[in-house]
């Protein structure tokens, strides 16, 4: 206890207490470094965050190195100022490069601000995800299908970035895709990862489409590895079933100037006596979104 208590005396007391202060302030380039320490210390998050950071702090220890070297005259202060500054300096050029290293095509990054910025995504997450995709927008032109009715394999998701696409069962006419919805994510939400199908739809391009498209198996191993980017799409997926399946639920009569509502199943069975509950239910559990909303406009026309 002895020695502790001498070792805390010494610490505490080896230095005399200030019983006189300066009457002279200290000079300009030192209240300069205190307010780019302020200033620098209320920067945010993300890449731009850091590098107004670093950069003012990084100038805050450069003017507290020329103010212990020109006023204070003390090695010790100008040695720990200048290192403090070359690790800002260094983080700050990492952050650059960082950034110039998640640069995007336009049509890319219009995406990113018209979709994912406002959901809080940063750009390492979106370079994880344009990278899946290759970097790469297809394009669709007018009157080309992109699927066809019991032909086309569901391999892939995509995400229509310009354009509009029609979507037609046996000749007729569902709804539209418009700009930033998904091409097939009803397909895509009907399937497990180790399920193959084919589409029940037909997709065809009213005008010259640009798409972005990630293969199946892919996506599914970025999912695998990062389980943040897999919650993202599944709750992108669900939206986007729900916008199309409220924009059908407005076409969709059983007869007799009812309106088949897709969040009352039960009145469609009331509506409709002649068909068999069983068979009804049976095809609704198996079919994708999609299908279901085919089912009801078919059974109902």
């Amino acid at each position: 206890m002895g020695e502790n208590a001498s070792f805390w005396e010494t610490l505490i007391y080896a230095h005399p207490v200030c019983t006189t202060w300066k009457q002279e302030a200290e000079g300009s380039i030192y209240h300069l470094a205190s307010i780019l320490f302020v200033v620098g210390f209320m920067g945010g998050s993300g890449f731009f965050g850091l590098l107004y950071v670093f950069s003012l702090l990084g100038l805050g220890f450069l003017c507290s190195s020329v103010w212990a070297w020109l006023d204070v005259c003390a090695a010790d202060i100008f040695s720990w100022n200048f290192i403090l500054f070359a690790i800002c300096f260094v983080q700050f050029i990492y952050v650059t490069y960082q950034v110039r290293s998640v640069a995007f095509d336009r049509e890319f990054q219009e995406l990113y601000s018209a979709l994912f910025q406002p959901l809080g995504i940063s750009l390492t997450v979106y370079r994880k995800i344009v990278l899946c995709c290759d970097a790469e927008v297809i394009t669709l032109e007018k009157e080309h299908c992109y699927a066809m009715q019991g032909k086309t394999p569901i391999d892939k998701l995509s995400l229509l970035v310009s354009g509009r696409i029609r979507v037609t069962v046996d000749g007729e006419f569902l709804h539209y895709i418009f700009p930033l919805q998904f091409l097939d994510s009803p397909e895509w939400d009907s399937l497990r990862p180790t399920e193959e199908g084919i589409f029940q739809v037909t997709l065809t391009a009213e005008t010259d489409c640009r798409y972005v498209a990630w293969r199946r198996k892919k996506l599914y191993l970025l999912f695998a590895k990062h389980r943040f980017i897999s919650r993202l799409f599944s709750i992108l997926i669900g939206s986007d079933i729900a916008e199309k399946l409220y924009a059908l639920n407005d076409r969709v009569h059983v007869g007799q100037g009812f309106r088949y509502d897709i969040r009352l199943p039960n009145f469609y069975h009331v509506a409709l006596p002649e068909t068999p509950p069983v068979q009804l239910s049976h095809h609704l559990q198996r079919g994708s979104p999609r299908s279901k909303a085919t089912v009801v406009t078919n059974c109902g026309s």
